[in-house]
């Protein structure tokens, strides 16, 4: 029987190049995003795919920003699919911001949307693997969740929040058969942010996709995507120089 990957934030990025490499593998889907036109698009371009045509894909329109309606709707989702073995928790928003310079809303809706919505997501997940004998949380974080990085302090301090739930998470629920995966992307190409070729040792969606469903596959509780050479300098990000971001604007 084929496995079953519910994506949040599947519409684009990393999200639709996931879910691009799930079919890939045979999975069935569940897509959830807040464009539902591209959430069509992206199941018509599963079907083509080969093998695609017999896929189980299930779309939703979800704004996880709006945290009283991510539960509600993807236990919608997961009872359409009647089988759920990962739910990836994927949506995320990025923007440039500036401290002390009249973009604390800004900050917040970051805030609302990376931390918020993905606790939400975390807990309509854990809500239905409990009633399923367990199942397995992946949770989309980033390199920037160990490094300060000058206008992105909003957007680091979501994902370093969102990864101590997933680790404290992880404890707390491992009784309960359901795993957890947190997936450290360093930098992929995508249109959450502009002008990302002035980041260093970028790489294309597909490619962290590619990278990410393996560590998904085997369970791995942390996954620093690319490997090479985010694995090697993982330990140091905490401890990198703040002059080392002082050329990208």
């Amino acid at each position: 029987m084929n496995r079953t990957a519910v994506i949040t934030g599947a519409s684009s990025g990393i999200g639709k190049a996931l879910a691009l490499e799930f079919a890939k593998r045979g999975y069935n889907l569940g897509l959830a995003a807040r464009r539902i036109d591209r959430l069509e698009a992206l199941r018509a371009e599963i079907a083509s795919m080969p093998g695609g045509q017999n896929l189980q894909v299930e779309i939703t329109a979800l704004d996880v920003s709006n945290t009283e309606l991510v539960g509600p709707v993807l236990q919608g989702l997961f009872n359409t699919l009647e089988k759920v073995d990962v739910v990836v928790v994927n949506a995320g928003v990025n923007k440039l911001t500036g401290v002390g310079k009249g973009q604390l809303n800004d900050e917040l809706a970051l805030m609302q949307t990376n931390l918020l919505g993905a606790m939400a997501t975390v807990n309509a997940a854990v809500e239905w693997f409990k009633q399923h004998g367990g199942g397995h949380v992946v949770g989309i974080s980033s390199l920037a969740s160990l490094t300060p990085i000058p206008k992105q302090a909003a957007y680091c301090a979501t994902k370093a929040g969102f990864s101590m739930y997933l680790d404290a998470a992880a404890i707390e629920l491992k009784k309960y058969k359901i795993d957890f995966t947190k997936i450290l992307p360093g930098f992929v190409k995508t249109d959450i942010v502009d002008n990302m070729e002035q980041y260093p040792f970028l790489v294309s969606a597909e490619q962290a996709a590619k990278e990410m469903a393996n560590h998904i596959e085997k369970r791995r509780s942390v996954g620093v995507v690319p490997g090479y050479p985010w694995k090697i300098l993982k330990p140091l990000l905490a401890n990198m120089p703040s002059g080392v971001w002082r050329y990208m604007k």
